[in-house]
């Protein structure tokens, strides 16, 4: 499998990463299956794994410190920190006194004395990016981190935060973490151009957009329980792109799946892709494309059914939403302050 460089860090990954939501009570409850799956994928080629301590409350980072016993010096090692890890509302966020908390439990659970790649799982309005960086800092100075990261950010926190690590001199954040589909496209506008002119790695989650990009979810057909989950798998837009892609891929002889992964692999913006498989079936598959490549005339067309920059129907429901979008107070002013006279 071919390299490439994570940002300007100079580490050097491959553009698939085996990311383990699924490995645990949440997907597959089975260790022992789960550490075949993330050794199959170490043995294929992929020396990359993402994981975050909210996974299954944990479990997901005990399996992945079970399975990179002995090879850990082959393995680029990522985590993320943010969400609720107990009923204490101070166990979770980003800030100095979570984060110190928070990584020294994921380094425990993971079996391992550093992290490759530390990331902040969601943006957090109520802490200043000045607390979160200077905590992430002193542990990039302190060893027990080599790189930072955000996820789901919006360019303009993006942009935010480089600024305040150069004036502050703190570490910056080296890559970001976005949603990135052939129906979620939405970060080709500003999130992938602004990580580029920041020399930011992109490592993109949700490339089969939830499933709907394996062929399994067809417009008026019956599906398993996820439909009732996931609300966008309802989506009649979305739905409708679906059945304008499938012929495209039975065209170039390719499945979905591969179609899908060769798409968000070949932006130059995106450094890696994030397989999330639970089962040997799914990771065999997914490995099975890893030669794949779409020719421009295939990239053309799909440009016609999902628009470049555009996310297709609705917005993916795991992405971060600002707190202006999902609170109206936010976006209005008292009755009384409203008119212009």
């Amino acid at each position: 499998m071919r390299y490439r460089t994570l940002g300007r860090t100079g580490i050097k990954v491959t553009p698939y990463a085996l990311g383990t939501m699924m490995f645990g009570a949440l997907g597959n409850p089975d260790h022992e299956d789960c550490i075949r799956i993330i050794h199959k994928a170490l043995d294929a080629g992929i020396n990359f794994v993402d994981t975050a301590d909210r996974y299954s409350a944990g479990e997901s980072e005990e399996i992945v410190g079970k399975a990179i016993k002995g090879r850990r010096e082959d393995v680029v090692l990522a985590t993320k920190f943010h969400g609720p890890m107990g009923d204490d509302p101070n166990q979770q966020g980003a800030s100095r006194r979570w984060i110190m908390t928070a990584v020294e439990d994921s380094l425990r659970r993971l079996q391992v004395d550093h992290l490759d790649l530390y990331q902040l799982h969601r943006p957090t309005p109520d802490t200043d990016i000045d607390e979160t960086l200077s905590a992430l800092t002193d542990l990039v100075r302190s060893g027990k981190v080599r790189a930072i990261g955000s996820s789901t950010m919006p360019a303009s926190e993006i942009v935010e935060a480089q600024w305040i690590s150069e004036r502050r001199g703190f570490e910056r954040f080296r890559t970001e973490q976005p949603p990135y589909s052939i129906l979620n496209r939405g970060i080709e506008s500003e999130v992938l151009p602004v990580a580029q002119r920041y020399g930011m790695g992109a490592l993109v989650w949700s490339p089969l957009a939830k499933g709907m990009l394996t062929g399994r979810i067809r417009k008026g057909e019956d599906t398993d329980l996820r439909r009732t989950f996931f609300t966008s798998f309802s989506d009649e837009q979305r739905l409708d792109a679906v059945e304008k892609i499938i012929p495209l891929a039975d065209e170039a002889g390719l499945p979905m799946t591969h179609l899908a992964m060769a798409f968000v692999v070949a932006h130059p913006g995106v450094t890696s892709a994030i397989l999330g498989p639970r089962t040997m079936r799914q990771v065999d598959d997914l490995l099975a494309g890893v030669d794949v490549t779409l020719s421009d005339d295939l990239l053309d067309r799909i440009d016609e059914i999902a628009p470049p920059g555009r996310d297709v129907g609705a917005p993916d429901q795991a992405a971060y939403v600002p707190p202006a979008l999902q609170s109206a107070p936010l976006r209005r002013r008292p009755v009384a302050d409203r008119g212009a006279a």
